[in-house]
């Protein structure tokens, strides 16, 4: 996941901070009145949006989930808040509340923030024939893949980024937000998008 330090970088790009400015403003105003929120902290909660998306996708948040979102919320935040509230995590109720509505404008903004901070001409992409179809070859790929848009993949898409370079069980309709995820953003055409989904197995 993203560290404050990460967001705080994130969030000085120009074209990210118009965006967010002004989604904050008619997220606060249409969907929750008297919302306390910084531009860091609400480009945070934007942020999570791939990984909300994942959790909704079998209909419900689990526990672990729920416990993961809000760990997830909390490094992100701007000054840490672990003896009160997050404005993230609080801000988070109102996106799954509300996340149809708020998913593809807030993935429009992620995309910004990918051409913005990744060199995407470097990545290959999927008619690249010259990598092995396997674990090993996703290992591969991802060592010459640009350390941004790793970053973004798993942030996105795992709780423990060490794990990366693993197998994962996943159910089939995690696995089908992840790839309309990665569709979305606009990712899924590279090859080391693909290759990490094919590290997942269905269960």
């Amino acid at each position: 996941m993203f560290s404050e330090n990460e967001i705080a970088t994130i969030i000085e790009i120009p074209e990210v901070l118009d965006e967010v400015i002004k989604l904050r403003k008619e997220f606060i105003e249409t969907e929750a009145n008297f919302l306390e929120i910084s531009e860091h902290d609400f480009l945070s909660l934007i942020m999570m949006t791939p990984t909300v998306g994942v959790a909704l996708a079998n209909g419900t948040i689990s526990l672990f989930e729920e416990l993961a979102l809000n760990k997830m919320a909390r490094k992100m935040s701007k000054g840490g808040f672990f003896m009160k509230v997050d404005p993230v995590a609080h801000a988070m109720k109102f996106l799954i509340k509300s996340f149809d509505k708020w998913e593809l404008p807030f993935l429009e903004v992620i995309k910004i923030a990918i051409t913005n901070t990744c060199d995407l001409k470097s990545l290959k992409l999927n008619n690249a024939n010259d990598e092995a179809d396997n674990i090993i070859g996703f290992a591969r790929e991802l060592m010459y893949a640009p350390y941004a848009f790793v970053r973004f993949m798993t942030s996105f898409f795992l709780h423990d980024e060490a794990e990366i370079v693993e197998e994962r069980a996943i159910s089939s309709v995690e696995f089908e937000k992840i790839q309309d995820i990665g569709n979305k953003l606009e990712i899924s055409q590279y090859l080391v998008f693909t290759l990490f989904c094919k590290t997942f197995e269905l269960r």
